[in-house]
């Protein structure tokens, strides 16, 4: 029998490996991304802190759509964006998570920066 590798434990090294370099501070805080087979989130973080500056999600009840495509992930780029400028956020580092730069991360990446934030 083949047997497969977990390719969360694998994701969840590569993580480590990009948090072990990058942090957020309060002038640059963190916008990390998480997505699941059926949603994507989004927190903006100061980890000076510990603190959750801003978040938005695809499970939010006004959301409304179905959270595990490329337009969910658009919209939680702009609602993040929209939310963190709101709190006088304009830049950010990006956290991809440990996942690679395509599809959805790409696409609400794209959209943070096209609302506002520098990153």
């Amino acid at each position: 029998m083949v047997s497969r590798k977990d390719s969360n434990i694998q994701r969840k090294k590569r993580h480590a490996r990009v948090r072990a370099k990058v942090s957020g501070t309060a002038s640059r805080p963190r916008l990390c991304v998480y997505r699941s087979l059926a949603n994507i989130y989004a927190q903006v973080i100061d980890d000076t802190c510990g603190k959750t500056l801003v978040s938005a999600s695809s499970t939010e009840r006004d959301f409304g759509a179905y959270g595990g495509n490329k337009d969910a992930a658009k919209k939680v780029g702009e609602l993040v964006a929209k939310r963190a400028v709101e709190n006088g956020i304009n830049e950010v580092v990006f956290d991809r998570g440990g996942y690679i730069f395509h599809g959805r991360v790409k696409e609400l990446a794209e959209a943070a920066r096209e609302a506002g934030l520098k990153f």
